[in-house]
């Protein structure tokens, strides 16, 4: 039997229709999370119609500590973490895109980052990679380039990349935030709203190396505009209330 710590950090990975890429991300997780932190991996899988559910249970017999939650009908990007979140039972979750681009190497750092804060601000702050040399097609580069500006502008969130998958952030925060679809993007207007504060990290980004990429310019770029004018409409009815004392 396994006995489980709590760990400090949870690596949550959404998945859909990415069986190549499951086992040398997991391996590159280990590799450099090992004895630096108490961590454990919790992988969703988005209602995949590929091997991606058989690939994860060889990979739980590599790694026993290893997590998996399936979504019985795909839910998209941002449900698959909040469905990881939910299961994961670290302090920290720490999250990755499951096509490898975002390097699991960058994850120790970032974590350094989150520990040097002030106690204080530890609770409400996130940690988010910037991807300052996209390793993408032009088309992917010019569309982000482009949604990155809109909400910039838009939402004042002072986040350069607020669509780099990977994140460091304490799981209570994360369970306090509104939740929609494509929430995964807006993550750092979110936090800002709650009070808290951003703390962007330059990170390496890597070439899709196996499968199929589901990035498209309409699935990126234009899906997201209602959702901008929602987050605006959240941010401008934002209260923080500061209590006093603690109830008796």
């Amino acid at each position: 039997m396994i006995t489980r710590t709590i760990p400090e950090l949870s690596v949550v990975v959404p998945v859909k229709n990415e069986a190549e890429n499951i086992l040398p991300l997991l391996e590159e997780i280990h590799t450099v999370l090992q004895g630096r932190v108490e961590f454990e991996v919790v992988y969703v899988d988005d209602g995949s119609d590929d091997a991606t559910p058989q690939i994860l249970a060889q990979a739980k017999l590599l790694h026993p500590r290893l997590r998996v939650v399936r979504h019985r009908a795909s839910c998209g990007q941002s449900q698959a973490v909040a469905t990881g979140v939910k299961h994961a039972s670290g302090l920290l979750v720490g999250t990755l895109d499951g096509d490898g681009q975002n390097d699991p190497a960058d994850l120790p750092a970032m974590l350094e980052c989150w520990r040097a804060l002030p106690e204080a601000d530890q609770p409400l702050a996130m940690i988010t990679g910037w991807r300052a040399t996209r390793r993408d097609n032009g088309i992917r580069r010019l569309s982000s380039k482009v949604a990155n500006g809109i909400r910039s502008k838009l939402l004042n969130d002072g986040t350069p990349d607020s669509g780099s998958g990977i994140k460091i952030l304490p799981r209570a925060l994360f369970l306090d935030l509104p939740r929609f679809d494509h929430m995964h993007r807006f993550m750092a207007a979110l936090i800002i709203r709650a009070g808290g504060r951003v703390e962007v990290v330059r990170v390496n980004h890597r070439p899709r190396e196996r499968g199929i990429s589901k990035y498209g310019v309409w699935n990126r770029l234009w899906v997201g505009i209602v959702d901008l004018f929602g987050v605006m409409w959240l941010m401008r009815r934002a209260r923080n209330p500061v209590v006093d004392g603690q109830a008796e």
